[in-house]
């Protein structure tokens, strides 16, 4: 099978497609037979540095979602052409993930679903939406009569949370650090779209829930941005600060101000399912960016280093 392999830090000029063995399956894993698979930041994280990392399995096939069908049940109870959703749970990174053809996938990361979107639209959901689910519902608590702030809303987690929470009703406010994307902002659906100069509290009131997706270089301002008993939700890193070194607890929450995080390695069936359920009700359509064939995956990896796109970047295979 044709699949990308990383042995070392590698630039994405240097991204291509290798021959390799087809998995061989084993008990309580599955061959799954990629159809499409979404790009994102962490791969190219990982592709730039991660990768020197001990925990990294090394050579790796990177990827860490994608959607197909299954090629060999081995004993998962799965059948042979069902179609699946695997992401997360350490694919890409402690086992080959989905740059391939096919992948051999843990069954407990692998969701069978019942969907009449195209391979690309199914592709464009499972990291992006999982991770705005999670951090929208369970962490956000989020309710029709919310105001939330969503800073760094240009990214593709940005545009599927204003997505999401415009469907539920909420009033949204965006953010971004680009002029040139107001407008973007306003064309997702936000309600008010707002240039981020790293000061969002004069900007800003009413806004009782936040998701924080340019992450620790915004978090401590969107902290005290938001009204008391307001919630935010750190999920993204999109500021390329890593670590809150001297974060303080006491003084860098404000008194009344609540603040979780998404760590989206968890996946379970029902919250799969619910996504699809949520978009079927609301007949909404995954938001995608643009579309490669595996064949230009390099030219894929080259988009989303250059964060042109607006949206999902989908692999199809």
């Amino acid at each position: 099978m044709k699949a990308v392999v990383l042995t070392k830090p590698t630039k994405v000029e240097d991204v291509v497609l290798s021959d390799v063995e087809i998995p061989k399956v084993k008990p309580g894993w599955v061959l799954v037979k990629i159809k499409a698979f979404g790009l994102n930041h962490s791969e190219q994280i990982l592709r730039e540095f991660e990768i020197e990392n001990d925990y990294i399995q090394k050579p790796v096939i990177p990827g860490i979602e994608c959607v197909g069908e299954i090629a060999d049940a081995s004993d998962s109870g799965l059948n042979v052409g069902q179609k699946v959703v695997a992401l997360m749970g350490g694919m890409g990174r402690s086992f080959n993930g989905s740059y391939a053809e096919y992948a051999l996938l843990p069954v407990h990361h692998v969701f069978p679903v019942e969907s009449k979107l195209t391979w690309a639209e199914m592709g464009a959901i499972p990291e992006t939406y999982f991770t705005a689910w999670g951090s929208l519902f369970e962490c956000l608590h989020l309710q029709p009569s919310d105001r939330l702030l969503i800073r760094g809303a240009t990214c593709a987690l940005g545009y599927v949370s204003v997505q999401l929470a415009k469907a539920l009703g909420c009033n949204v406010i965006g953010t971004t650090h680009k002029e040139e994307k107001l407008s973007l902002l306003k064309e997702a659906g936000c309600d008010e779209a707002i240039l981020d100069d790293g000061s969002m509290k004069s900007k800003i009131s009413g806004v009782n829930k936040a998701l924080e997706l340019v992450g620790i270089k915004t978090l401590r301002d969107t902290l005290f941005s938001i009204e008391k008993g307001g919630i935010v939700c750190n999920t993204g890193i999109l500021g390329k600060v890593y670590e809150w070194n001297g974060f303080d607890p006491i003084k860098d929450i404000p008194n009344g101000v609540y603040l979780t995080g998404f760590f989206s390695n968890y996946p379970t069936q029902k919250m799969i399912q619910d996504i699809f359920t949520f978009m079927d009700k609301h007949s909404l359509k995954p938001l995608i960016g643009a579309t490669f064939d595996f064949a230009h995956i390099k030219d894929a990896c080259v988009a989303l280093d250059r964060g042109k796109v607006n949206g999902k970047i989908v692999v199809q295979i």
